[in-house]
């Protein structure tokens, strides 16, 4: 899809420089024969990116599920016409924007209009933003994975580790019934497993070469 729609995905943002090439090519190819699941792995990963670009524009909860759905759908409409799979990121983000345009100018004016536009106007800036978007959207697609694969008790102990406002240890000793004196081992145990995770691990090995 080019920027206006048509198939090809050759959005500005350039996702060779993004970690998602192999994994997204292989959930896209078995997403156009009909498997459920790869398309709700594409779903799941890059809805944390959709979601992101609508915070940016700031438009409110039930503007962004809109603009989430335009997106999803008009991607269901052209899956089979993909030619450049890897280029799916980029296009999401382009598309977007717009959809964030669209609703802005229909629910603001000509006000909202403006602002839209100039959102739109800063190519060079655009590609920058939008693979910092892309790789946050990626670490805590990653993280919330990884989180998920601790066990139950793990997960308490980092849920509790950073709340906001921070809780001090003596409190989350009590609400775990787990020694003072153990909650920092417990905590390193916890985030190496999450750093052995093979989403973080990808993403570490990435930003070291």
């Amino acid at each position: 899809m080019t920027e206006d729609g048509g198939a090809g995905f050759t959005g500005r943002a350039d996702t060779s420089t993004m970690h998602d090439g192999p994994l997204v090519i292989d959930l896209v190819t078995r997403a156009r024969t009909g498997d459920k699941r790869s398309w709700d792995a594409l779903v799941e990963r890059y809805a944390p990116l959709i979601w992101s670009i609508c915070r940016r524009y700031r438009l409110g909860r039930a503007d962004a599920e809109d603009v989430g759905q335009s997106v999803w759908l008009r991607l269901a409409d052209q899956l089979d016409k993909i030619r450049d799979p890897a280029a799916l990121p980029g296009w999401l983000v382009t598309t977007t924007r717009r959809e964030c345009g669209r609703v802005m100018r229909a629910a603001r004016g000509p006000h909202a209009a403006v602002c839209a536009l100039d959102a739109e106007d800063l190519p060079a800036e655009q590609e920058g933003i939008a693979e910092q978007e892309l790789l946050r959207a990626e670490r805590n697609t990653a993280l919330r994975e990884a989180f998920t694969h601790l066990p139950p008790d793990g997960q308490r102990l980092i849920a509790l580790l950073i709340a906001d406002p921070p809780l001090p240890y003596t409190e989350v000793s009590a609400r775990l019934g787990m020694p003072v004196g153990s909650i920092g081992p417990n905590r390193s145990r916890c985030l190496a497993k999450m750093r052995r995770y093979p989403a973080i691990a990808a993403l570490i090995n990435s930003e070291e070469e």
